[in-house]
């Protein structure tokens, strides 16, 4: 289970981030990967992009030796993306199909690998824009090499935004598919143009309150506000978590103030996190929201809480070591 969302505040800015709902975290932290670092990557670019267009990079993840994973990231140019479970549907490319020296290319049509441990870190180094990546996904294929034995290929698709607004990358039986995200949120399975089409199941859905109505000599009066909202799904399924995410995210008035933001963005996902006991696995485990994030593009700070810690905690890009050469652990702003 996962949920991401994306919006603008009054100026423009984007606030991009997700709920990470599992049953065990990983040990993650908010890692900064600077532009001046070079982890090694999966398979060769044949345009050298990670050498060429670094950006720095934060966002919440592990690292495995000097390779940084990110569940979530933004980056120096306010671009984010975030990797939500996707187990039935994934299909990513067999490691024995790419060519142990990609073709070399300079005019962008050469096929570019990445590695799905990758991906959200590969989109946020290297582009600037929501327009670069789609440009680049034109001719991406996504590769199921893990990043160790220890750690298996986790299925998964994806979030992208920036301030002009979103995708989702998904990798499907018929290769890599590319969604304009026009409800700027993402949960589970089934795919986004399922969900997208799901949406008008619920079109009557309202914020106002409902007038009064009449049956013959009955005249009927709404308990109060809220009940415009009749109908709206409850549940913490991929479905359900979809639906909600998206109307609370686009009723939610537009906010001036980046404390007011980072607040919308708390409560917006707040509204779909999942609390203990309420979706249990095979084992009697239960899934919940382990941290929710949120990536300011104004600030280049990355905002997050954890289930056990609700307190709001800031980590601006302004406060970090910039010219480190490896990927590190952030610092919490005083």
């Amino acid at each position: 289970m996962c949920t991401g969302i994306r919006f603008n505040g009054a100026t423009g800015s984007m606030y991009f981030g997700r709920n990470l709902d599992w049953t065990q975290g990983y040990g993650e932290k908010v890692v900064v990967t600077p532009a001046a670092a070079t982890p090694p990557t999966a398979f060769e670019r044949p345009d050298d992009l990670d050498a060429a267009h670094a950006h720095t990079v934060i966002g919440m993840g592990i690292t495995a030796g000097p390779i940084p994973l990110y569940f979530d990231c933004g980056n120096d140019a306010g671009l984010a993306a975030a990797g939500l479970n996707f187990p039935q549907s994934a299909r990513y490319a067999d490691p024995s199909t790419v060519p142990a020296t990609p073709a070399a290319s300079g005019d962008g049509t050469s096929t570019i690998y990445v590695a799905a441990y990758e991906f959200p870190f590969w989109v946020a180094r290297n582009f600037a824009t929501l327009d670069e990546v789609r440009a680049a996904l034109a001719r991406t294929v996504v590769v199921a090499k893990p990043v160790s034995p220890q750690l298996p290929v986790a299925k998964l698709h994806w979030l992208i935004g920036d301030a002009t607004g979103s995708i989702v990358a998904e990798c499907l039986e018929d290769g890599l598919r590319v969604w304009e995200n026009d409800v700027d949120a993402l949960t589970n399975e089934p795919d986004f143009g399922w969900h997208r089409t799901n949406l008008r199941n619920y079109l009557t859905l309202t914020d106002a309150e409902p007038k009064d109505a009449t049956w013959d000599r009955a005249k009927l009066a709404p308990f109060g506000t809220g009940m415009g909202m009749q109908g709206i799904p409850g549940d913490y399924s991929g479905p359900a978590r979809f639906v909600k995410a998206a109307f609370v995210n686009s009723h939610y008035p537009v906010q001036e103030s980046e404390a007011d933001n980072v607040t919308r963005l708390f409560r917006t996902l707040g509204s779909v996190a999942v609390p203990r006991g309420a979706a249990c696995m095979p084992d009697g485990s239960s899934e919940i929201t382990l941290y929710t994030s949120c990536f300011s593009a104004a600030t280049c700070t990355y905002y997050h809480a954890t289930y056990d810690d609700p307190q709001i905690r800031a980590y601006p890009l302004a406060g970090c070591d910039l010219t480190a050469t490896e990927p590190f652990v952030a610092q919490e702003a005083a």
